[in-house]
């Protein structure tokens, strides 16, 4: 007769004797999660969006921000986690400071003026201007306080702004929490399309569905003639979406007026940029 503890999740922490009564008993190793972790009781979160670059500079946190503005403006609850610990720039955009507030349940959002719940890892610093020097796992473990110590309330729509690259953070999000799908962020260079390549290949690798692809700084509108002008050389998102058989979601310009209006801590007064596909993509999540 085959030992039932053969297809334990718990088999190798536990003696014969102590499975009666245990959560795992019955419960098969191969069907365990053990990167799930608890959506905060004071949260109901209904869709997770991840936006991901394949390197720094593109402006993802931008898109992110766009991203919002566009499900807000649909009339949307909408959220924003800032996991870009090292770097996190979400809060300045967005005009939001202090200390968070909280009760027994988690500590609370902060409110942009918009009505954008904002999460960040500068909103938890005495001085904003630290810096965080932290190794991978315990940026990875904070990440992971943002979906269990959050008292989120109702979110239709969280957008999670990643760090650039496939470190410790999006192998973080990815594995622990429910993320429907990504947006994945580049910029017109060359060199950019081959990274864009290694972040559409780990979401591949790791099941995760990709909505789609945003190019930024794409070109600039001559102020003059109206004429676009592709200052970081001729798009390429095109050949890459159609590559990975992905829609583009929009070609944004570079633009003046909104870095002003960013520095201001006012992003969400640029009105929304993306394709409309980018809205019914995200309506039709399951």
């Amino acid at each position: 007769m085959s030992d039932e503890r053969e297809n334990c999740a718990s088999a190798s922490t536990c003696g014969r004797s102590s499975c009666e009564g245990c959560p795992s008993k019955g419960q098969s190793a191969s069907n365990a999660d053990p990167f799930h972790i608890d959506l905060n009781p004071g949260a109901d979160i209904k869709h997770v969006i991840g936006v991901v670059s394949g390197k720094g500079g593109v402006g993802k946190s931008f898109v992110t921000a766009q991203l919002a503005s566009t499900m807000r403006t649909a009339g949307y609850d909408v959220g924003i986690m800032d996991a870009d610990i090292t770097g996190p720039s979400i809060p300045k955009m967005y005009g939001v400071s202090g200390d968070l507030e909280g009760n027994d349940i988690g500590a609370f959002p902060k409110e942009a003026a918009d009505g954008t719940k904002i999460i960040s890892m500068n909103l938890l610093l005495e001085d904003e201007e630290s810096p965080v020097i932290w190794r991978g796992p315990v940026i990875a473990g904070v990440v992971k306080q943002f979906w269990t110590d959050i008292a989120w309330g109702n979110v239709d729509y969280l957008f999670v702004d990643m760090p650039p690259g496939t470190g410790d953070v999006p192998l973080t999000v990815f594995q622990s929490l429910p993320v429907d799908g990504i947006v994945v962020v580049t910029s017109p260079q060359e060199l950019v399309s081959l990274i864009v390549k290694k972040a559409l290949n780990m979401a591949k690798m790791m099941n995760i569905p990709v909505l789609g692809i945003v190019e930024n700084y794409s070109y600039l509108k001559c102020p003059d003639c109206g004429k676009q002008i592709p200052v970081f050389g001729e798009s390429k998102v095109d050949a890459v979406a159609k590559e990975f058989g992905l829609p583009v979601l929009g070609k944004l310009p570079l633009d003046p007026s909104y870095a002003s209006l960013v520095d201001a801590g006012k992003v969400y007064e640029i009105d929304p940029l993306l394709e409309s596909d980018a809205q019914r993509i995200m309506e039709n999540l399951k």
